[in-house]
């Protein structure tokens, strides 16, 4: 079920209705950036003075495409006036962008690039833009975070998004070519979640060879599978072997003040890269594009830091490599 803002019970109107409203199609609601992009929506469309509804697609690509086609295949008078959506899968949904644009619907892709968006601005009039961070720099910010607190050298476990997300797949490549040839890594996967990150961390530890892998670092793709990490290290019988595993340097992404950052405040991770939530600037974007009758920007990239700045963590005192410790 989705969620309302605004106007609980109003139909869905066209461009050539006063009261706008918009679908906002997000991965899922196991994941605090999700949440945070949803409130910034929420936000955005009270101050706007428009409709909104947000569905979650728990993530699945099936069940996010049928979501969004459900909404375009009513009829024109029930259709929205723009969708949002953070695609699940790393296709971007092109198809169904594709059908929304020829229904004369915006379309506004969040935290993803993609080249069909220049051909539906195009062949349509209808708003079509994307919002998005640079993965590939988050990547490299992580890598200079690790290379910061490890200018030894020395191994660290790197947690990614699902092997079909070009989300994960860019902030991987932009982590190896910065990463120092001094670290060695090991890849796990996880599914954006806190829950996926700590099984596959567990079950890495049941193999057996996490006792011969010596590890000096944790860095994960986002802050909730940092911590779901964390929690595979916690659930551990032996206390010296937990204890030795939740010492070390834990790094994620997001880096939302009331989880990220308050995470790093308090010790539990030791460095996120802040990433803003951009739902609500699309809700903007694709709200003055219909009211004005224009096109949005068709491509807007958000800010990135460190936190803390890497500069600091550069003062930190050093780990020596583990197999040398």
């Amino acid at each position: 079920m989705g969620q309302q803002a605004n106007g609980k019970g109003a139909t869905w109107g066209r461009p050539n209705v006063k009261r706008l409203r918009f679908l906002v199609s997000l991965i899922t609601k196991s994941n605090d950036f999700q949440l945070q992009q949803a409130a910034t929506a929420e936000a955005a469309a009270r101050t706007l003075d428009i409709d909104l509804e947000i569905v979650f697609a728990e993530g699945d690509t099936i069940t996010q495409s049928t979501q969004i086609l459900k909404a375009i295949q009513v009829h024109p008078t029930l259709q929205p006036n723009g969708i949002l959506v953070e695609p699940v899968g790393g296709t971007g949904l092109p198809q169904v962008a594709k059908a929304a644009n020829q229904a004369g619907i915006g379309w506004g892709l969040l935290n993803r690039d993609a080249d069909y968006i220049a051909e539906l601005r195009r062949n349509s009039q209808a708003p079509a833009f994307l919002v998005t961070s640079d993965h590939k720099e988050i990547g490299r910010i992580q890598a200079r975070q690790l290379g910061a607190l490890l200018p030894a050298g020395g191994a660290a476990l790197y947690i990614t998004g699902p092997s079909e997300s070009t989300t994960a797949k860019d902030r991987k490549a932009g982590f190896e070519t910065v990463c120092p040839k001094n670290l060695r890594i090991t890849l796990l996967r996880g599914k954006w979640t806190e829950e996926s990150s700590q099984h596959s961390v567990a079950a890495w530890l049941k193999l057996g060879v996490a006792s011969k892998f010596a590890v000096d670092a944790i860095v994960a793709q986002n802050d909730a599978m940092a911590m779901g990490a964390r929690k595979a290290f916690e659930a551990l019988s032996d206390s010296q072997e937990k204890q030795k595993w939740l010492s070390l340097p834990f790094l994620g992404c997001d880096g939302l003040p009331k989880t990220g950052q308050a995470w790093v405040r308090n010790g539990s991770l030791t460095a996120t890269v802040v990433t803003p939530p951009m739902a609500g600037l699309a809700v903007q974007l694709m709200t003055q594009a219909l009211r004005n009758a224009a096109q949005a920007p068709e491509r807007t990239v958000t800010s990135l830091e460190s936190y803390p700045p890497i500069e600091k963590l550069s003062r930190t005192p050093k780990l020596q490599p583990a197999e040398s410790r």
